[in-house]
């Protein structure tokens, strides 16, 4: 009697220690966790990409340790699987920012006019805090000093300007633009100088005493879509001190136990409990997705609304979840506009199976940019660049001379599984042989974009088989 009494009392225990970190009722739970997931998606597709990019040196992705700068000194190719919907036109340079103890200066060299370039800072929440490069900053180079949320120093004065991240892992996604296979030795001398380095190296102090070394948790590959997401969401708030405006939303989190640096016990709720984060995050993706039929495939809602500032975004966690969750590290809309082809001109889902497409510019209509515009195709299922036997994953306006134009003028691209006829090769987009989607990109946007002056052009299909 005296031992189920004890084995009772120890069950109740382990029962109340559990619930201790989980305080919701599971009707409460599923709203709490819909909420937490559309917050904290963003946030652990960041730390994969942080993972395989600066601290898996296995890593076929791996690029470069925290606070060095890793260059590829190529264009992206379907091999390239770091992150989903890469841009194939500009070489990137990455840089991944552990700013605990002090700030990281970032030198840019001086680079020809005609050229654009820019270095996008994202914070751990993947929102754009700031930007350097061709609009921001010019092409004349300079010292850039990015600080963490806590750091106090003085800014030395030969610095061109300071910059502060809220979080304390951040981000530095470097783009230089390639003109075509022959200009790769330039977009190379140009990556050579890029440097990054501390503070206290720059300014020759010695450097201040090493943060404690972090435990970096191993990618799990249910991460993205089950509550296996919050374990890694708590590992990254360490990092990320509270802002005002939400610590009412992070106290709501704190009742299904994600909280800040502790650990996330999935393994101590119960099946109800559990059943609750689940249905709670199924719910958030069956609300992106309706989003996403009604909102984003309609573009009624652009790239310029989903990527951005802190400020910019003001607490829509939906559309940061949106633009994580299409393509993450998009450009804020001054930097780059971003318009994607999901469905055709008749509303239904492109399949490149089922039909070719025509993509098709009116004479004077090509897409108004003041540093380049670029179509990429994309694979509907991975969501990356498309393996064709041309090597080709994009249509750009570098490319303008080589591209046949139509008898008024205009221009058609053919965007197709199978080659069209010789004489519009050159026209031609790569499709897989099923789901796709394209994205044309256009840096540095002209006003008629945002105004809505400039209608884009919907794709047609042509055939059916």
């Amino acid at each position: 009697m005296n031992n189920r009494f004890l084995l009772t009392a120890l069950a109740l225990s382990l029962s109340t220690s559990a619930w201790a970190d989980f305080t919701a009722t599971p009707e409460e739970a599923r709203g709490i966790a819909k909420e937490a997931y559309l917050y904290g998606f963003p946030v652990v597709e960041m730390y994969k990409t942080l993972y395989t990019q600066a601290i898996d040196r296995k890593s076929p992705n791996f690029k470069a340790p925290l606070n060095q700068i890793g260059n590829t000194a190529k264009a992206f190719t379907a091999k390239d699987t770091a992150f989903v919907t890469p841009n194939a036109d500009t070489p990137y340079s990455f840089v991944w920012m552990d700013l605990r103890t002090e700030p990281i200066v970032l030198t840019l060299p001086p680079i020809e006019e005609h050229r654009y370039y820019s270095v996008q800072l994202i914070d751990a929440y993947t929102q754009n805090f700031a930007y350097l490069g061709t609009r921001s900053t010019g092409n004349n180079g300079g010292h850039f000093m990015i600080a963490g949320p806590n750091w106090q120093g003085q800014q030395p004065v030969e610095m061109d300007r300071l910059l502060r991240s809220e979080s304390n892992i951040a981000y530095a996604l470097y783009r230089t633009q390639l003109f075509d296979e022959k200009d790769l030795a330039k977009v190379k001398q140009i990556q050579k100088g890029y440097k990054v380095e501390t503070l206290s190296h720059y300014v020759k102090q010695k450097a201040p005493p090493a943060a404690p070394k972090i435990d970096w948790p191993k990618p799990l590959p249910t991460m993205s879509d089950t509550p296996d997401l919050f374990r890694y969401l708590n590992f990254m708030l360490s990092f990320a001190p509270a802002q005002d405006a939400e610590k009412d939303l992070l106290a709501r989190f704190a009742k299904i136990g994600i909280e800040a640096g502790k650990p996330f016990k999935l393994h101590d709720l119960s099946v109800e409990q559990r059943q609750a984060l689940e249905d709670g995050i199924s719910d958030a993706k069956a609300e992106f997705a309706q989003f996403k039929k009604d909102k984003v495939d309609t573009h009624q809602i652009t790239s310029g609304d989903v990527f951005g500032t802190r400020d910019h975004l003001n607490g829509n966690y939906l559309y940061r979840y949106a633009g994580a969750n299409m393509g993450i590290f998009g450009n804020s809309a001054e930097e780059a506009n971003y318009i994607g082809y999901f469905v055709d001109k008749d509303g239904q889902p492109v399949d490149a199976s089922k039909h070719d497409y025509t993509l098709h510019f009116d004479k004077g209509a090509l897409p108004p940019a003041d540093a380049f515009w670029s179509l990429t195709m994309y694979d509907g299922k991975n969501k990356l660049l498309v393996a064709n036997p041309l090597n080709r994953y994009l249509i750009n306006s570098r490319m303008l001379p080589d591209l046949k134009l139509d008898a008024d003028g205009g221009l058609t691209l053919y965007v197709q599984n199978k080659a069209p006829a010789k004489e519009f090769q050159n026209n031609w987009l790569p499709a897989p042989k099923g789901p796709f989607y394209g994205v044309l990109r256009l840096y540095l946007p002209k006003p008629e974009v945002t105004s809505g002056q400039w209608q884009m052009p919907l794709l047609t299909p042509v055939n059916s088989q």
